[in-house]
């Protein structure tokens, strides 16, 4: 469980983190493996035995003060009673994981053993196929599943459903597959009129991958798609003889998860669905309109950046509060160049615990390397994270993908957690005071309770007899705790040099995304370019760098590079790059719509250094495919040239780019060899990637360099306007300087 704060060293009071400019928050990724300093959990057992504070219910950690029949709470202060049991089990401290760290991992108690429990521990995954489609499309999302099912653990069970203007479902348990369909009502309020389970018991649609591997594979070579027949047929002429579509996905997901989900409990510990689209879903219940794509610009009076933000309905939101309550997650993966209105269909994946992906083209497409991946890591499933603060704060606004309990406060549920996840949390005083008393710690606790499968091996390995239940994976549930302590800054300038400029741009992100979805992309870049401004002046004001003389400051002072605090000096960079990423730039330059949806749920997962490269990239150079040249460069066409070295690599987080330059020596190896040092790092990258980047090699001056030269931003205009005459980044700051001169008077 990775913990960062955008400052090492908390503001002392409201009038000090208000004076600052800076933002005060935490970036959390609880399922991490270890600690943001490398460190693992201590691991035990006995989590529901745990001593917990009667008045905050904080966790006993290191930092509570242990007496021989009490304990004082390190968050509220409380002194609370010890059971006999605990005073007996902290007489040995060395023998509890809660003794020796402030980081533990413990098991909870297994919940009643029996016959549903071994099945409730089998993993499900159901793949929903769109036959609305081309035969590229299906043979990228053959190779998809068969990658998939490489991946998936033994034991786990595999459904195969495809959709169009029919849902179909799929036994491939007998000798040659069978499939059933069920007509979709065409119109936007109608259900299926038949219960999946009466077409095909979900026992015999979910197939034990172990055993019917080969079957699903020939299952999945059997798949075509709808011809254009078939779907006029169903859906009848459209308007004026216009061919209506055939993808009723709405209908065809909210069936599936209705399925899943039985009526009584969960079937299953948790399933997950990938649902593969190749264009907007245009039939039956939970259709959507595409002509507001068109239309962006008929109403002048609205922002078209703003336009197409929102979601047009709220059925997918719905379905994502049924997935949910079915113990389901849906993985969207949309394969597609035309306007789908990812805006709507977001919610049921990221609510759901899932995951959204866009894929432009079938051609270069990652899908089948990014399913492999996401499905052989490990993830926790059934997650409640809850994060609680000494008394002086508390936690404001959470960001991520999970969706807050309607009870607790300060209680967030996550279906599907991988080891990426990352959530973030920002901080209000609980009163004028702050940590104004020496005796004042500013202290955090996160408690993260999870479930996992735990496959037959490891459980026999872990020294129990091997019975006949070990054939069968078993749910373990555990709970995570992580207690942080931090500093207090004594003047600015410590608040200053304790900043952490990664998660300030986590949290920015974050803000922006927000303000955009609320208040469209122009809004979005007005909040980021404000807040820089008031960051520059109080930075000014503080080191005393403006000298006022008769009401007038004298400019030639003003600092807007930070060049006095390290700590803050990449911000206005960062800043800069955020504006010219494709998230805020505006319509006109070119962004789709649905691009700009898949960034706001890719960024706003991101732990922190990811985002750092995603948003500003980092270029390293080499002299030789085996030597390194310089570690940075600013990205701009002048590091380049006064650099002089022949080659550049170029990591953006989605895409690598390896670029020789049109002076490089010509019996440099092009492409790199595998065996050299650039190979090396390319290979250890993608392998630590939560996605798998496309990997690009250019030639200079022999291919087309420009989707390399698009990443040198520095010399781009802020809002797009083509080349200036000034240099971008540079006019950039001028600019913040005027309105920060401005801001101060």
């Amino acid at each position: 469980m990775a913990v960062r704060a955008t400052v090492s060293r908390f503001p002392i009071d409201t009038d000090a983190r208000e004076g600052s400019g800076l933002l005060w928050g935490v970036t959390v990724t609880p399922f991490a493996a270890s600690d943001e300093n490398g460190q693992s959990p201590a691991y035990g057992s006995g989590g529901d035995l745990l001593p917990r504070c009667e008045n905050c219910w904080a966790y006993f950690n290191t930092y509570c003060e242990l007496e021989q029949w009490s304990w004082s709470c390190s968050l509220c202060g409380n002194l609370n009673g010890l059971s006999s049991d605990a005073i007996e089990r902290y007489s040995r401290p060395q023998s509890c994981a809660e003794m020796m760290s402030s980081f533990v991992d413990l098991e909870l108690p297994p919940q009643e053993e029996s016959d549903e429990a071994a099945l409730e521990a089998c993993p499900v995954y159901v793949a929903a196929i769109d036959l609305s489609s081309s035969e590229e499309f299906l043979e990228l999302t053959k190779s998809a599943l068969l990658a998939a099912l490489e991946a998936l653990a033994p034991g786990s069970l595999f459904g195969l459903a495809t959709f169009s203007h029919k849902l179909g479902l799929y036994d491939v348990q007998g000798p040659i597959p069978v499939v059933k369909n069920v007509f979709i009502p065409p119109e936007a309020e109608g259900t299926l009129t038949i219960e999946l389970e009466d077409v095909m018991p979900l026992l015999q649609f979910l197939a034990p991958v172990d055993t019917c591997k080969d079957r699903i594979a020939s299952a999945l070579e059997t798949l075509r798609p709808t011809t254009s027949w078939e779907r006029t047929t169903a859906a009848g002429q459209g308007l004026e003889g216009v061919l209506l579509g055939g993808r009723g996905f709405g209908v065809a997901m909210e069936a599936l998860c209705g399925y899943l989900g039985s009526e009584y409990g969960n079937t299953f510990a948790l399933a997950r669905i990938f649902a593969f689209l190749s264009g907007p879903p245009d039939y039956g219940a939970g259709q959507l309109d595409t002509r507001r794509y068109g239309e962006q610009y008929a109403s002048q009076r609205k922002d078209p950046d703003r336009a197409l933000l929102p979601e047009q309905t709220p059925f997918y939101k719905d379905l994502a509060a049924v997935a949910v309550q079915a113990g389901v997650c849906v993985d969207v993966f949309a394969v597609t160049n035309e306007y789908t209105d990812l805006a709507s269909l977001k919610f049921l994946s990221i609510e759901s615990g899932g995951s959204l992906f866009l894929y432009t083209s079938t051609e270069d497409s990652t899908l089948p390397q990014d399913m492999y991946r996401m499905l052989s890591r490990p993830y926790a499933f059934g997650c409640v994270l809850r994060l609680r603060t000494s008394t002086e704060f508390k936690p404001g606004n959470s960001y991520g993908h999970f969706f807050p309990d309607p009870q607790y406060e300060n209680v967030q549920h996550v279906i599907c957690c991988d080891s990426y996840a990352t959530y973030a949390y920002d901080f209000v005083f609980e009163n004028n005071i702050g940590f104004s008393s020496k005796s004042d710690v500013p202290t955090l606790q996160i408690a993260f309770q999870y479930s996992v499968v735990v496959p037959p091996q490891e459980l026999s390995n872990s020294g129990g007899v091997s019975t006949s239940r070990t054939k069968h994976h078993s749910l373990q549930r555990r709970l995570r705790i992580r207690t942080v302590q931090f500093g207090v800054a004594q003047n600015i300038h410590e608040l200053y040099d304790s900043c952490d400029p990664e998660v300030v741009l986590s949290l920015l992100v974050h803000k922006v995304i927000l303000a955009s979805l609320e208040e469209g992309v122009r809004e979005g870049r007005l909040l980021l370019q404000e807040w820089l401004v008031i960051l520059a002046a109080q930075y000014n004001d503080a080191y005393k760098l403006v000298q006022y003389s008769n009401g007038n400051s004298i400019r030639s002072q003003l600092d807007v590079a930070f060049s006095q605090c390290p700590q803050l000096q990449s911000l206005p960079r960062l800043i800069f790059a955020l504006l010219r990423n494709p998230l805020l730039r505006f319509h006109e330059e070119g962004v789709h719509p649905d691009y700009r949806i898949y960034l706001q749920c890719l960024f706003s997962a991101l732990e922190p250094s990811s985002l750092h490269r995603a948003v500003y990239p980092v270029l390293t150079s080499y002299a030789t495919p085996d030597k390194q040249a310089y570690p940075r460069h600013s990205l701009s066409r002048a590091a380049l040239l006064t650099s002089g070295s022949p080659i550049f690599f170029l990591d953006a987080f989605t895409i690598l780019i390896v670029f020789y330059s049109s002076t490089a020596d010509q019996t440099l190896p092009f492409p790199p060899p595998h065996d050299c040092l650039l190979r090396t790092t390319i290979n250890k990258l993608k392998k630590e990637r939560c996605i798998t980047p496309k990997l690009i090699f250019i030639r200079g001056g022999q291919d087309d360099a420009s989707i390399f030269e698009n990443f040198l931003i520095e010399e781009q205009d802020v809002d797009g306007s083509g080349l200036t005459s000034v240099m971008g980044f540079v006019s950039f700051l001028e600019d913040i300087t005027q309105k920060v001169l401005e801001f101060m008077k």
